[in-house]
């Protein structure tokens, strides 16, 4: 069984091992809950139904979107999706969403509560992208979607040069297969991209799956084998649209990577990195010490905050809104 990445352990240069010194009884407070609701929903036989009533109360509970937060739903030709602004907003700069929940559930307030805490910071609004479901609508319909609403936000003469893309978890796997399909295509690609904890192999084939699934508070293997069959057939487990961690990433804009250093999903982040690196994408990598998947959502959090701050400055130095 590998070790668990620590302050110690040697990270190539573009990559950071951060343990925050403030929000630590938080920190165990938060995955112990985690450990005991949502590692014992996830279950291989769980009733899916069942799930989403559980997810949605959840979000009901904790997405508590800022009041000053304006929301208002739009038609990406035939996509839905919803504009998120604040008071700060400037309408030329645009964070282009795609919301995680592993391609078969929505959290809509906390994901816009999310980005909404972020667009304060940079003066942003969000396009937060509302694509279709497995196990309804199965691959490609969630990628399909995703481009389509990229390319319809170009359509409306948004310079690219003036949109990040970003996503969380299933979202952070959407986000690298659309850059993948926008530069396949001859297309705009935008400023930078932010990833939370991407999840990009279907083969499972990452280390961190085995090695960290008694430290993780949240997935089991057997879950994400389930989960992961009602989204893609296994024989394209290695497509690149699916699983885009084997996708050409030469020429794709700065990335930034944010994990859990004990996540199961820790190596998805790791070996997406060292691609891009390689493909001579800038690239940052950051390892938060012993945090869940998508801790940058609990608002509660105070480590949530200061990777917010981490967000804000990447995008703020490669998209140059100053």
């Amino acid at each position: 069984m590998s070790a668990p990445i620590t302050r110690a352990s040697a990270l190539p240069p573009y990559a950071k091992f951060i343990s925050p010194a403030k929000g630590g009884w938080q920190r165990w407070a938060t995955n112990l809950l985690f450990r005991l609701t949502a590692k014992r929903m996830l279950r291989p036989d769980s009733d899916l139904g069942e799930l989403r009533a559980k997810v949605a109360e959840m979000d009901a509970k904790f997405g508590h979107v800022d009041a000053a937060a304006k929301r208002t739903p739009v038609d990406c030709n035939g996509v839905p999706a919803e504009w998120i602004s604040v008071p700060e907003s400037r309408p030329e700069r645009v964070l282009f969403y795609l919301h995680g929940g592993a391609f078969m559930f929505r959290m809509p307030g906390t994901h816009a509560a999310m980005v909404a805490r972020w667009c304060r910071r940079l003066g942003a609004r969000t396009l937060m992208v509302d694509y279709r479901l497995a196990p309804e609508h199965r691959y490609p319909a969630a990628p399909d979607d995703c481009h389509a609403a990229y390319r319809w936000l170009l359509a409306q003469g948004c310079d690219p040069r003036s949109i990040v893309i970003g996503g969380d978890s299933a979202g952070g796997n959407l986000t690298l297969a659309t850059l993948h399909r926008v530069k396949l295509a001859g297309e705009p690609l935008p400023a930078c991209a932010v990833l939370l904890s991407p999840f990009v192999d279907f083969t499972l084939s990452g280390a961190s799956l085995y090695a960290n699934e008694d430290r993780d508070p949240m997935f089991t293997l057997a879950g994400m084998v389930a989960l992961r069959a009602h989204y893609a057939p296994p024989e394209r487990f290695l497509d690149p649209p699916l699983s885009p961690l084997f996708g050409d990433f030469h020429g794709l804009p700065p990335m930034l990577f944010q994990a859990g250093s004990e996540e199961m999903l820790v190596d998805e982040s790791v070996r997406a990195a060292a691609k891009a690196h390689a493909c001579g994408v800038p690239v940052e990598l950051e390892l938060w010490d012993r945090l869940p998947h998508v801790f940058q959502a609990l608002e509660k959090l105070p480590q949530a905050a200061e990777a917010a701050e981490h967000i804000v400055r990447f995008i703020g130095e490669r998209a140059g809104w100053r």
